[in-house]
């Protein structure tokens, strides 16, 4: 089995529990000032349902479809527009991997391994947009 078909397991396992997003906010806004500052007139409902959308949209490109989103995001999200850090997504990264850990019984350091190597290509692309 591929690392993106592994991901894409444990991210099914995930998305059956709403709460999973909500406690990536919480995690992610925990890592922060700047980042809690960042969403504190946020619809975080709406900004959950963007969450839920990007991380798939990662998944995809890793499996081989067009970047072209992820190079839409990391334009929306460049110095520019919403002026979100490089830095910030290391931040990011860590929090949903810290999410993943406690809501995919299956965890296991090989998982978080494939979950790096699927996210990291699109990530680069989006924090290369700064």
């Amino acid at each position: 089995m591929t690392s993106v078909d592994l991901v894409f397991q444990s991210y099914g396992r995930c998305c059956r529990n709403d709460a999973f997003f909500a406690h990536f906010y919480e995690h992610f806004m925990a890592s922060s000032d700047a980042i809690r500052e960042r969403f504190r007139h946020t619809d975080m409902a709406a900004q959950r349902h963007l969450l839920r959308h990007g991380v798939m949209q990662l998944m995809l490109t890793a499996r081989g479809m067009s970047d072209r989103k992820l190079r839409d995001l990391g334009h929306s999200h460049n110095r520019n527009n919403y002026d979100i850090k490089p830095e910030w997504y290391s931040l990011w990264e860590d929090a949903l991997l810290k999410t993943i850990r406690e809501h995919d019984p299956h965890y296991t350091p090989e998982l978080r391994e494939a979950w790096r190597e699927v996210l990291k290509p699109g990530i680069d692309i989006i924090r290369g947009a700064y």
